[in-house]
């Protein structure tokens, strides 16, 4: 294995001085021209046994717009990208295309190779991670647990303890003094103190005034941000490598996935203990994710912690990003926000409440889905074929090849759209109701929109994400202005890990409001 590694290291090596030290010229024209905006019919300029490595290379700090940008200019909205050793990817924005992958022919287009071994040291063989008849188990076993309402209880209890007594408390106090708070490391605490407690029962208590640090939640970034370095690498060669040596961030990520699980097992361990306890007094049980799948005989203690690390990892990073960027939206488009601002008070009934008539938000429920149109929480996804295939457009797929369709592309498409897509504009999601009534919300076909997925993997949480979100719209809003603290005319930078981010944070300031506006 590992003379393996060296002789495929050794040849990439080789391969790239060859290619630098015959094509000077040829390379220092294509470094001038990619990293200006592509033009119609202009694809990134693919090399011998490098392929397209120095577009990738010169558009890595931007991946995502940069494909995004090419499926824009593709006319069918799917353009192909040649890698190293005559590998290609699929990449996708065409609605059709998506409906292929994602039902159609679900059956062939699973989740690929690089990305299961990119993240199984993290997710092991949780639900996110897996194919197959595993897949199909894990599957049927949590969605049995998420359609219970005493969970959909649970959760609300949960969200409404962590606002009353953590968010809005921090952000009064940040009102009154008048300091600025990284909003995106906060909304990351309060949805890590919230996912933790629906699936373990355990509370970290990472959104305190203090801001601590936990061990916990530092660990779990870690392998979060390391994992998806791997998948996001450029020649895999290398991380592989580091693993096999146990060097660098590979070393970094051994000792973060150790203690991630290493605090589940004990957690798992504590829980089986006080559920046989519980029993044996007939007192209620815990209605926390983990105890619901130890309680229903799922005790191997591997399964659990796999599926129940990858509902951490989706309930934390998701919920955070989009209400990121979704208070950035809101914050620049007032309009909007005095909308939002009228539901609040007409549904709650006061700015300082928040009530069980949040899940009837209509305008607010259609800002958050335009929110995500815009800056969807996972802005690409990836299937690999295992079979021979022609996608719906007549892109040839042949057996092996990774396909990505790119919700983050898919937002920005005028034919989806319309040329109106820059705008930040609920409407395009509502209708007037007969004679001039109240707002109505039109969903968007999923294959068109495919934020929470679609087809046979459509996100389980969808709608305790919703629940979620509005209920923290309405106690932030419905109190505070969230003002953001950039310099003049500054937008925050875009970065994509397994999840949408500003990069270097999101500075704000709080100002409480004197009433409903």
């Amino acid at each position: 294995m590992f003379t393996e590694l060296l002789f495929s290291f050794f040849l990439l090596i080789v391969s790239l001085f060859s290619i630098l030290f015959t094509s000077k010229n040829s390379i220092a024209h294509h470094k001038k021209t990619i990293p200006s905006p592509p033009t119609n019919n202009l694809l990134p300029k693919s090399y011998p046994i490098i392929g397209s490595y120095f577009a990738i290379y010169a558009n890595r700090e931007r991946r995502v717009e940069w494909l995004s940008d090419m499926i824009k200019l593709s006319p069918s909205a799917t353009f192909v990208l040649d890698r190293f050793f005559g590998q290609r990817q699929v990449f996708t924005g065409n609605h059709s295309n998506v409906q292929h992958i994602l039902k159609t022919h679900f059956s062939i287009y699973p989740k690929g190779k690089l990305l299961r071994c990119s993240l199984r040291d993290f997710l092991g063989d949780g639900i996110f991670n897996i194919n197959g008849d595993a897949w199909k188990f894990q599957r049927q076993v949590s969605s049995h647990e998420f359609n219970r309402k005493s969970l959909r209880k649970f959760v609300e209890h949960v969200v409404d303890a962590e606002l009353s007594g953590r968010l809005v408390p921090i952000l009064d106090s940040a009102a009154k003094t008048g300091a600025v708070l990284d909003l995106q490391d906060i909304l990351l605490r309060f949805t890590f103190d919230n996912i933790c407690k629906i699936a373990f029962g355990y509370d970290p208590a990472y959104l305190l005034p203090s801001l601590p640090p936990a061990q916990f939640a530092e660990a779990f970034e870690e392998a979060v941000m390391i994992s998806s370095g791997r998948l996001n690498s450029i020649l895999p060669i290398i991380w592989k490598l580091k693993r096999f040596l146990c060097i660098g961030s590979e070393k970094r990520l051994k000792k973060a996935v150790s203690k991630v699980r290493g605090f589940a097992r004990d957690l798992i361990r504590e829980k089986k203990e006080k559920i046989r306890e519980r029993r044996l007094q007939d007192v209620d049980l815990e209605l926390d994710i983990l105890s619901r799948f130890l309680m229903s005989g799922h005790s191997d203690e591997d399964f659990v912690i796999d599926i129940v690390i990858s509902f951490i990892h989706a309930g934390r990073d998701t919920t955070s990003a989009a209400l990121t960027w979704f208070f950035w939206l809101v914050s620049q488009n007032p309009r909007v926000e005095r909308e939002i601002l009228d539901e609040i008070a007409e549904k709650t009934g006061t700015p300082l409440a928040v009530y069980e008539e949040t899940k009837d938000m209509v305008y607010t429920h259609a800002s958050l889905c335009e929110g995500m149109r815009l800056y969807p929480p996972v802005p690409v996804d990836t299937k690999e074929a295992t079979v021979d295939d022609v996608l719906p457009d007549g892109t040839h797929v042949k057996k092996g090849t990774r396909v990505v369709y790119h919700p983050y592309a898919m937002g920005r498409l005028p034919e989806l759209w319309g040329s109106d897509w820059p705008e930040f504009r609920p409407e395009r999601w509502l209708k007037v109701g007969a004679g001039g009534g109240k707002w109505g919300f039109v969903g968007r076909d999923p294959y068109e929109y495919p934020v929470f997925q679609a087809g046979p993997r459509i996100c389980l949480g969808k709608e305790m994400a919703f629940l979620q979100m509005k209920r923290v719209v309405a106690a932030v809003l419905g109190r505070f202005r969230v003002v953001p603290a950039l310099e003049k005319g500054a937008e925050p930078a875009y970065s994509a890990d397994l999840t949408s981010k500003m990069k270097g944070g999101f500075p704000v300031r709080i100002q409480e409001r004197n009433g409903l506006l």
